[in-house]
């Protein structure tokens, strides 16, 4: 299968945008064993679109274009696609009821404009849009495939998750059933990743791997390719074993969950509770598990103890400590986490002190932050990072990191080294 990207906008050619969307569909397509040969940037420019259009239905038959779907004058890759296959474009009802619902919850009527995008190809497929109001399309003619999807990142990437992912699958098993499986890593970098399983990356064809870098983390994704389901199952253990032995350490799921699912599901199937102390997280650690639905069941509750007085208030660390130590410290991220469980009565309790930026605080550097882990029954234990990048950053790292300290507690049944 020959595969183009299209990527469509005078933001991208005149250097203001960098086309990212290339870059994202090229691996996710690598992953389904159907590599990409071109790529291809146009301006909102309805001729040069067309050329661009003719050109690569003749030199690939699956092409992707990206972007030119939205409610403007200028947005318009549905309705020269429509002109250069000559397919009819119809109003989709599905789609109306959609930007209706979506408007209606922003207490606001739906423009005219928007209406052009419940317009959808009469002989085509239309994905619907859970984050946007453009719906995303596939119509197949002379045997080349054409998928659309919307240029915001934020809407592509779960409608090709969800949406176009199942479709092409779908396509892809009248020839060998598809069975994909996603490693999720933390504590160790995409590079060195790639490189630890390098001869494995390199010479495996079946499963077929792949490195992924997550906002925080990385994802090793392995597809294998077979007769059946089971088979292409057992591909996987060819290569898991080996995966496991290298790199087991830093996996924490096989069912490319979060580090938030996995803590819930673990403390749910141990019926084990937990609380939180956060300092310099400011409170993003309870965030994360609460995104999680059900965990109410495992979450006892958090505190937000940012000053020294919170600290000396709440959860009552001494204040002599305090003095001594300073609140980024080892002592008081221990006292931190064994306080918040005891109030609490929970099972753990998880503590984060640190400095998140922009300017050093207690003659501490940016970066440095403590987590402690405190368990009923046990020691506490306290761990040090030495992180960098923003302080939005430095805040989200810490919190996942707390979570993925807290998962090795609870998979592996002991403490970390």
């Amino acid at each position: 299968m020959q595969v183009e990207i299209i990527t469509v906008g005078t933001e991208l050619i005149s250097g203001q945008t960098l086309d990212r969307h290339s870059h994202y569909l090229s691996r996710e397509c690598f992953t389904l064993g159907i590599p990409v040969h071109y790529h291809t940037s146009v301006g909102d420019h309805p001729q040069q679109l067309f050329e661009v259009m003719k050109l690569a239905s003749q030199r690939a038959n699956l092409i992707f274009i990206c972007g030119g779907l939205g409610p403007t004058e200028d947005d318009l890759s549905k309705e020269t696609l429509a002109q250069y296959l000559q397919e009819e474009l119809i109003q989709d009802p599905e789609v109306v009821a959609h930007l209706k619902r979506f408007f209606q919850k922003r207490s606001a009527p739906i423009p005219i404009n928007n209406f052009k995008q419940s317009y959808v190809f009469k002989n085509g497929i239309v994905f619907h849009n859970e984050h946007g109001t453009a719906p995303g399309l596939a119509i197949t003619k002379n045997q080349v495939t054409y998928i659309l999807l919307p240029g915001p990142p934020r809407e592509l990437k779960p409608m090709f998750e969800t949406r176009v992912r199942p479709f092409l699958l779908e396509k892809l098993s009248t020839e060998a059933k598809i069975v994909i499986r996603n490693y999720s890593f933390f504590d160790i970098g995409e590079s060195r990743l790639a490189e630890v399983l390098n001869d494995l990356i390199r010479e495996s064809k079946n499963p077929l791997l792949a490195t992924y870098a997550l906002e925080v983390g990385v994802i090793l994704r392995a597809t294998a390719f077979a007769k059946t389901e089971a088979e292409a199952e057992s591909l996987f253990a060819s290569i898991e074993d080996e995966i496991f032995k290298r790199t087991g350490n830093y996996c924490y799921s096989t069912e490319n969950e979060s580090l938030e699912q996995v803590v819930f599901r673990l403390l749910s199937k141990q019926n084990l509770s937990v609380a939180f102390a956060e300092s310099c997280t400011g409170g993003l650690l309870s965030h994360l598990l609460t995104t999680v639905p059900g965990s109410s069941a495992v979450l006892k509750g958090g505190i937000v103890c940012y000053t020294d007085e919170v600290k000396a208030s709440l959860v009552q660390v001494p204040h002599d400590l305090l003095k001594r130590y300073g609140a980024v410290s080892f002592q008081t991220a221990k006292a931190l986490a064994e306080n918040t469980r005891a109030q609490l009565n929970a099972d753990f309790a998880v503590s984060t002190t640190g400095v998140a930026g922009p300017s050093s605080a207690e003659g501490k550097p940016v970066g440095l932050v403590w987590i402690g882990l405190a368990e009923k029954g046990k020691t506490t234990k306290v761990y040090r990072l030495d992180l960098n990048g923003s302080r939005e950053r430095i805040q989200l790292v810490a919190a996942k990191y707390a979570l993925f300290i807290l998962q090795q507690r609870l998979k592996k049944g002991e403490l970390l080294k």
